[in-house]
């Protein structure tokens, strides 16, 4: 899929991503525009790193809105994409329920991964939720 197409908002710095796969309702990554010679996660500094932390307080803020998640994680992993980015999945001990569809967090208490890569949703449905997240970040 075009990642463009699950863009939820763009700030300065950093761009807001709806995570393809779902089955932790609400996962988004949070990437970096321009890496301008920077390392990695832990070498960010200034506004960049105070922007990042800005959205992710908003995201979590929308997402505990929105979903009600138990436990947020967080991941800085750069082993697929070395472009500096950071998923925010959010976590649930009971299953949730979202445009008709049930969302069961198969491995609450434990890592989320490895998660259920063949956990698909149907278009409409991602842009749904991505529709409800940049409705609540606006």
């Amino acid at each position: 899929m075009d990642y463009n197409l699950l863009k939820i908002k763009s700030y300065k710095y950093w761009e807001v991503y709806l995570h393809e796969n779902q089955c932790y309702i609400g996962r988004v990554f949070v990437l970096l525009k321009e890496d301008e010679e920077i390392e990695d996660f832990l070498a960010i500094e200034g506004e960049i790193r105070d922007e990042f932390f800005f959205i992710g307080k908003e995201v979590k803020k929308a997402l505990k809105s929105l979903f009600k998640p138990d436990k947020m994680n967080y991941a800085a992993l750069s082993n697929t994409s070395e472009k500096i980015h950071v998923h925010i999945v959010p976590r649930y001990k009971e299953a949730r329920e979202f445009g008709g569809v049930i969302f069961n967090d198969a491995r609450w208490g434990k890592n989320y991964a490895p998660y259920d890569r063949s956990f698909a949703l149907d278009e409409s449905t991602l842009f749904k939720i991505r529709d409800a997240l940049k409705e609540t970040l606006s």
